[in-house]
C-alpha cells in the first residue's frame, strides 16, 4: 500500500474500531452510511453506526500486477473512475454506481462479464475483516482464517464488515462494441448461452460481455459485448450516450449494433434502473427534460422507493382511486442454464411482469487449481452455466390474494427449476428450510468463531426475520 493512503487507512480502521467499542452491548451493530442497494426494511437512523466515514477510497492500483487495494464502502463509481485511469476495470462491476466493493462481496454481485469471472467475491485476492468479536483480521483461502474467506461472501454483514479488498483487475480498450441480437424463442435463446459460454464467441467475433432482456417469451435479445481499441473497428462512426434523451434498454430493440465508451457501458443501466425510472416519469420526453441529469441515477430512484415505503403515498392514492393494493416483487434468481426457459415461461404466465433481464454466470476457476472454488453461503455447482433472471416491480394483489404470496410463489418455483434466490431483497423461507439453502451447518460454525458474542445481526433474521 503506498505510504500516505495505507496511514490514512489505518486512521479509518481505528475509527471504525472506535466507534464499535463504544457501542452497548445490547445494541444492533450497523454500518453508519446514508445509502443502500437493499430492498429489505432498515432502521431510520444510522447515526449511531460504525463510523465509515474514512473508508470510501481507493487504497492503491498496481497496475504491473492488476491488482487493487480498496476500502470497503468505496462505491464502484470511484473504483471504476480510478482503474479506468490506469486502463484497468475491476473483473466484475455491478450495473449500479453507488454499489460498494464490501457490499458487493457481502451480498453478491453480478453482470455481464460473470459468464466469465464469476461474481465480484471471486476475484478477491485477501480480506481485513472487521470480525463480530471487534478485531480486524485478514482473510485469505490459504491462511488461518480461510473459513472467513469463503463464508463470508452472501453474509450481508452478519460476521463481519470488510475493510480493505485487494482484487484482480483486466485490461480494457476504450469503447465496447455491442451486438443485439433477437430470439423469437427461449430454448434457442439458452442454447446460444451455452455455445457462447464454451466459446466466448459468436459468429466468429469474441464475446467478452453477456447479457440480455426478455420482453415476451417470443421476444428475447443476447447482448454481446467486445472490447474495442478505436470507433473504425466497431464499424460505427460515433458513440451512442444514454445519460441524455436517449434510454439504454430500449435501443436493444431500436438497433443491432451500437458502440459505448467503456465507462459508458459499464454503467449502461444506471440512468434509468434498467427500466425502472419509468415509474417516475424520467422516461417520459418532457418528464426527462425538465429533471436535472445529476438526478437520473439509480441512488436518488431508490431513495424514492425509500420515502414511499415510508410515508406509503402511492399506496394511499391507489387506495382513494379505488386500485388494488400492490405487491412489490423485487428479484434476482440464479436458474441452471439447461431449466432457464421454462422458468421464464412460467414466470410469464404466473407473474407476467415484462420485461426481464438476463446475465449468464458461471463460478470463476481458481488461478492455478484447475477446478472452481465453491462458496458454503451460495453454493452454485462448479461448471454449470446459471442464467440470472432479474425482475422489478409490483403486481397487483388479487382479492383472494395476500401480500407476499407472489413472492412466495416465485421462491417455490426457483427451488423447483433447481436455482437459488439472492438474498438482498424480501424472503420468506423459515429457518431451517432458510439454512439448508444457504450453507447453515458453516454459517453457524463460522459465526461462532468469529461473533461468539452474536453482537452482529444474524443472517436469517437480516434477510427474512425483519420483515
Amino acid at each position: 500500500m503506498q505510504g500516505g493512503h495505507a496511514t490514512r487507512h489505518d486512521a479509518a480502521v481505528e475509527a471504525l474500531q472506535a466507534s464499535y467499542r463504544k457501542l452497548p452491548a445490547d445494541q444492533p451493530v450497523r454500518l453508519a452510511k446514508p445509502t443502500s442497494n437493499l430492498f429489505r426494511p432498515r432502521a431510520d437512523s444510522v447515526s449511531t453506526g460504525l463510523d465509515v466515514a474514512g473508508l470510501t477510497g481507493v487504497i492503491s492500483i498496481d497496475a504491473e500486477t492488476r491488482t487493487a487495494d480498496v476500502q470497503g464502502t468505496c462505491t464502484y463509481e470511484r473504483l471504476v473512475a480510478a482503474t479506468l485511469g490506469e486502463g484497468l476495470m475491476p473483473l466484475v462491476v455491478p450495473q449500479l454506481k453507488t454499489i460498494t466493493l464490501g457490499g458487493a462481496v457481502a451480498g453478491l454481485g453480478i453482470e455481464s462479464t460473470s459468464f466469465r469471472h464469476g461474481l465480484p467475491h471471486e476475484s478477491v485476492l485477501e480480506m481485513d475483516i472487521l470480525a463480530g468479536d471487534g478485531d480486524v483480521v485478514t482473510a485469505t483461502p490459504a491462511g488461518d482464517h480461510s473459513d472467513l474467506f469463503f463464508a463470508f461472501p452472501n453474509s450481508y454483514g452478519s460476521l463481519g464488515y470488510a475493510v480493505r479488498l485487494r482484487i484482480s483487475l483486466q485490461a480494457v480498450a476504450p469503447y465496447v462494441a455491442v451486438r443485439h441480437v433477437r430470439f423469437d424463442d427461449l430454448g434457442a435463446l439458452t442454447a446460444a448461452v451455452i455455445a457462447i459460454c464454451a466459446t466466448h464467441e459468436w459468429g466468429g467475433d469474441p464475446v467478452e460481455f453477456l447479457d440480455g432482456v426478455v420482453f415476451g417469451p417470443d421476444e428475447a435479445y443476447l447482448t454481446l459485448g467486445r472490447f474495442v481499441d478505436d470507433l473504425p473497428s466497431s464499424g460505427l462512426l460515433s458513440t451512442s450516450n444514454y445519460t441524455g434523451t436517449q434510454i439504454y434498454y430500449r435501443s436493444i430493440r431500436e438497433r443491432s449494433n451500437d458502440v459505448l465508451t467503456t465507462s459508458d457501458y459499464l454503467w449502461r443501466w444506471d440512468t434509468d434502473w434498467f427500466w425502472c425510472s419509468q415509474a417516475f416519469g424520467v422516461q417520459n420526453r418532457v418528464g426527462r427534460l425538465l429533471w436535472p441529469a445529476r438526478y437520473r441515477r439509480s441512488d436518488v430512484y431508490h431513495r424514492i422507493v425509500g420515502w414511499e415505503n415510508r410515508y406509503r403515498v402511492m399506496a394511499c392514492v391507489d387506495r382513494w382511486c379505488g386500485r388494488p393494493p400492490r405487491e412489490r416483487v423485487v428479484q434476482d434468481v440464479e436458474i441452471p442454464v439447461e431449466r432457464a426457459a421454462g422458468f421464464l415461461r412460467w414466470f410469464d404466465e404466473q407473474v407476467g411482469m415484462r420485461p426481464v433481464w438476463l446475465c449468464p454466470l458461471m463460478l470463476r476457476e481458481a488461478a492455478g487449481v484447475g477446478s472452481a472454488r465453491t462458496w458454503p453461503l451460495y453454493p452454485l455447482q462448479p461448471r454449470q452455466v446459471y442464467v440470472n433472471v432479474g425482475f422489478w416491480g409490483t403486481v397487483p394483489i388479487g382479492p383472494d390474494r395476500a401480500d407476499g404470496d407472489v413472492n412466495m410463489m416465485i421462491e417455490r418455483a426457483v427451488a423447483q427449476h433447481d436455482g437459488h434466490k439472492s438474498l438482498y431483497s424480501d424472503a420468506y423461507y423459515d429457518a431451517d428450510r432458510f439454512y439448508a439453502i444457504y450453507g447453515g451447518d458453516t454459517y453457524h460454525e463460522v459465526k461462532r468463531r468469529y461473533d461468539p458474542h452474536n453482537r452482529l445481526t444474524g443472517l436469517y433474521d437480516k434477510a427474512v426475520g425483519r420483515r
